[in-house]
């Protein structure tokens, strides 16, 4: 586990959980930084802090609807500071697995935003109305009958079933609105079909971050608000990992669920206060 050090915050972490061993750090960003275009509280801050303690970071995101660019774009509307190589969505790590498998120049069909269209162009895919090899599905929040019976149709005529990120629902400034996994879940209902799926709590995402940012189980943490995807998927890379209540999960949740992070925090100002206190 992380560090060697017994460590007892409030009776909210594990004893041998110490925030001060942390090294890397991996970021939900939906929930635990904004929900939506509202910022969460001290989120420009806690960037600031890892910064200076020299804590390295990839912003994973399941969203697969914007491009590292635009993510940028997006923080800094709510004066976070980012670079396009500090954020790691589940386009990206979808693409890598289609480059990986050799499916550069494949045909695919796509249910979803500029940020999975612009990554599987990146690497060679070729995106499709008409007889695609793959059906590849992400958030959509222009998605219609039409094309959500289209990617029915080629699935039912063989083509492979690929999906970004299983999540049902995600946090805006309204509250839970339908996720990629919604969509997933209408195929499947369809079709019978289940897809394969990259993002948390699959282990691909994880392991191509933790490469991507250079860490490994004993010194990187997950920092994330939902236990079925952030906390249980680091957990199968055993990683350590901080659940934070700003975003979908509950400490009722923990219980029902099962699922138990090595802390939990109530928000990015607590997060800090016993990070200092650990120090």
């Amino acid at each position: 586990m992380l560090g060697e050090r017994v460590t007892q915050v409030r009776g909210q972490a594990t004893a041998d959980f110490s925030f001060a061993a942390i090294r890397h750090l991996l970021i939900d960003m939906d929930g635990v930084l904004y929900r939506g275009a509202q910022p969460l509280p001290a989120a420009s801050a806690f960037i600031a802090f890892l910064r200076q303690r020299s804590v390295s970071f990839r912003l994973v995101t399941n969203n697969a609807t914007l491009t590292p660019e635009q993510y940028v774009a997006k923080l800094q509307d709510m004066r976070i500071e980012a670079t396009p190589e500090e954020i790691f969505t589940s386009s990206l790590a979808t693409a890598r697995y289609l480059k990986a498998a050799g499916q550069a120049g494949k045909r695919a069909f796509v249910i979803g935003e500029e940020g999975i269209r612009q990554a599987l162009f990146d690497v060679g895919m070729n995106i499709v109305d008409e007889n695609p090899e793959w059906v590849v599905v992400g958030l959509d929040r222009g998605l219609t009958y039409v094309r959500l019976a289209a990617a029915a149709l080629a699935l039912e005529s063989g083509a492979h079933f690929l999906g970004t990120n299983p999540d049902t629902s995600f946090p805006d400034e309204r509250g839970l609105v339908p996720g990629a996994g919604a969509i997933l879940a209408a195929l499947t209902a369809t079709t019978g079909m289940q897809p394969t799926v990259i993002g948390k709590p699959e282990p691909l995402m994880f392991e191509q971050a933790l490469q991507d940012l250079g860490g490994n189980y004993q010194d990187t943490v997950m920092l994330g608000d939902r236990l079925d995807t952030d906390i249980l998927g680091a957990q199968r890379v055993r990683l350590a990992t901080i659940l934070v209540l700003t975003g979908v999960s509950s400490r009722a949740d923990v219980q029902s669920t099962g699922i138990h992070p090595s802390a939990i925090v109530q928000d990015l100002v607590a997060l800090m206060q016993e990070w200092d206190a650990d120090s």
